[in-house]
């Protein structure tokens, strides 16, 4: 979603994010990718008003609770879909590489959130060579901002098979 009024703030806070993330990452394996996305929040709320379906297909059973136990759930939801098509980007994927909810944001008590990514997401993930994700969230009352860094073992990325999973 394309944010209007707010571009340089969030430019800001994707360059502020990817100078912290990005030297982490590959200090700690090989970066297989970055994406950032943001989301209008009000706009993102129109959308959910009119196909309240749109939450269950979007969003996991933990991402929904998370939501519903703020006074207003949708900035939270805003910045988990941002992570989700960041996550499409870092990936170097478009929209329909797979379903939006099976990449999911969790949080560990008060810790940072984090990427959980399922069937054909985790698969796709795995043929990159990813093994660690970096996540940074962030939203005001207009705008949802995700920056995602996908990280890869040397000897992983751009093999055939990827890394082994468990």
């Amino acid at each position: 979603m394309t944010v209007h009024g707010g571009a340089a703030p969030v430019a800001a806070f994707a360059q502020a994010a990817a100078e912290r993330l990005v030297p982490a990452a590959v200090a700690s394996g090989v970066l297989v990718g970055v994406g950032v996305d943001a989301v209008d929040v009000d706009r993102f709320r129109l959308v959910l008003s009119r196909r309240a379906h749109l939450v269950d297909r979007l969003f996991t059973e933990g991402e929904r609770r998370y939501a519903r136990a703020a006074h207003d759930p949708v900035p939270r939801l805003s910045t988990r879909f941002a992570a989700k098509e960041a996550t499409m980007k870092a990936l170097g994927v478009g929209l329909g590489a797979f379903r939006f909810d099976e990449v999911e944001v969790i949080r560990d008590g008060l810790g940072a959130p984090s990427l959980v990514l399922h069937a054909s997401a985790a698969d796709l993930a795995g043929r990159a060579g990813v093994c660690r994700w970096h996540l940074s969230l962030t939203h005001t009352d207009h705008v949802a901002v995700a920056m995602v860094v996908a990280v890869g073992v040397p000897e992983a990325v751009g093999s055939a098979d990827g890394p082994s999973r468990s």
